[in-house]
């Protein structure tokens, strides 16, 4: 008989592992703004027993979405806040008011496991805390949360720089963006039209028992009516269907790449943009794709892979804001996923409300404004570069536009005619939408040729 893991050793309970203790360490660093659900979660799944992952997968998803009312509500409940070096039952708390609040877990079995985790955690003079706590909440819980509702960060769960940035950024759209934030995002796939045509997968997915919708924007892109783990949907493993939400699928049509064409992606991890790309434009001449962090780049080359499509690009592992790896023949056609405060996938990523600082946000549009300037000098004369960010901030995307337009003599906007989102003075704005695509921005940019005017106007 095979010996437990360490984790589960730890975490274990009698014959069974406490779930709660190991979400717990799981979101513990988060709360000392160390590292991410995406670094810490993977490590604790590949220890979990498969029939909890999808519960694991839930405490920690849930707790970070919710984060900000259930830290609002443990300063209420708590007579004095837990040490530093206890932040793990800060988590484990959280995580208790999230089953009780949120969950469709049942009070009592979410009560008593929450209870036992502190055992489990070494740390047995918490469980007369928590056992009152949480059932203080369950009797008051009405009171309590009225008390708490003129706090802008209870009400709308999000962090009040955000609250007053995105307020003032979008003063008719702010409420329905935070709203949308606190729902989970819809699966979302991409049909790979080398294989097959977005109606022939809609039908196998039907036939399949797996309902569901073609987007509304992206002539590849079909949502399910109900999420499932991908590598039990039919097609995902032999390379026909790749996960992508909607906003993103649309970089593709906006490159516009012709056969024959040298493509550069920037910032190119995960590589969904990329592979898009490549599925709906064969015959490149020649693709690059650059990508800072080794371990990122790693998943680029493992998604080509899946795809079939790993000869078809190079993948090189360099600073966009370089010159140093580029080879001196310029592109036909650069495609920029600049690297940003990702306040349009919140959705994807709920801890970003809780990770990401707003006096962060000028840094990256520095960084942003970099690698634009960099990258322009490397397009041809009637290129076409496309840029692109997964924030829904003026500072990260138009304003990086317009600053750019205003340095480069032979930059020119190009209007962008389509029926998603909303129109800006340059680009295009998209918001996160309840059901639908995640939050986006996209400016099409054209580099005049020596002999054409240099004038910005929108054409």
């Amino acid at each position: 008989m095979p010996t437990r893991s360490v984790l589960h050793q730890e975490f274990a309970l009698a014959d069974s592992i406490n779930i709660r203790a190991l979400a717990a360490k799981v979101l513990a660093p988060l709360l000392r703004q160390h590292g991410s659900l995406s670094t810490h979660l993977p490590d604790a799944l590949e220890h979990c027993p498969p029939q909890d992952r999808a519960l694991l997968q839930q405490l920690c998803y849930g707790t970070m979405r919710e984060l900000f009312r259930l830290q609002a509500l443990t300063a209420q409940l708590l007579k004095k806040p837990f040490k530093t070096q206890d932040m793990d039952l800060q988590a484990l708390l959280l995580i208790g008011l999230w089953q009780l609040r949120s969950s469709r877990i049942p009070a009592h079995a979410a009560l008593n496991e929450t209870v036992e985790a502190t055992l489990v955690l070494n740390k047995e003079w918490a469980k007369k805390v928590f056992n009152a706590v949480l059932r203080r909440y369950q009797r008051e819980r009405d009171n309590i949360e009225q008390a708490l509702a003129k706090d802008p960060c209870f009400t709308w769960n999000h962090p009040q720089w955000f609250i007053d940035k995105l307020s003032h950024n979008w003063p008719n759209q702010w409420q329905a963006v935070l709203e949308a934030n606190d729902q989970q995002a819809p699966l979302t796939l991409r049909a790979n039209t080398r294989h097959q045509s977005r109606q022939s997968a809609l039908e196998q997915l039907a036939a399949a028992g797996i309902p569901a919708d073609p987007c509304r924007f992206s002539t590849t892109g079909l949502t399910l009516q109900q999420a499932m783990d991908v590598n039990a949907i039919p097609g995902f493993s032999a390379g026909r269907l790749s996960v992508q939400d909607e906003a993103a699928q649309l970089a593709a049509q906006l490159v516009a790449a012709q056969p024959g064409e040298r493509i550069l992606d920037a910032c190119a991890a995960p590589g969904g943009k990329l592979c898009h790309l490549l599925e709906t434009t064969p015959g490149l001449q020649d693709v690059v794709a650059v990508e800072l962090e080794p371990a990122r780049a790693q998943r680029i080359t493992d998604n080509l892979q899946r795809l079939g499509l790993e000869l078809e690009c190079r993948v090189l592992t360099a600073d966009a804001s370089s010159r140093e790896w580029w080879d001196g023949h310029a592109y036909d056609r650069i495609l920029i996923d600049a690297p940003c405060s990702g306040t349009g996938v919140i959705r994807r990523h709920p801890d970003i409300k809780w990770l990401r600082r707003g006096d962060e946000i000028a840094a990256l549009a520095q960084v942003q404004l970099n690698i634009l300037t960099n990258l322009w000098s490397m397009l041809k004369p009637g290129g076409r570069l496309v840029y692109a960010t997964c924030s829904i901030f003026s500072q990260e995307n138009e304003r990086i536009i317009e600053r750019f337009l205003q340095q480069q003599q032979d930059a020119r906007h190009h209007t962008i005619d389509a029926e998603w989102g909303e129109a800006r003075p340059v680009g295009r704005q998209l918001f996160p939408e309840i059901g639908g695509h995640d939050g986006f921005y996209y400016a099409v940019l054209n580099k005049t040729a020596l002999n054409e005017t240099t004038d910005n106007t929108i054409v």
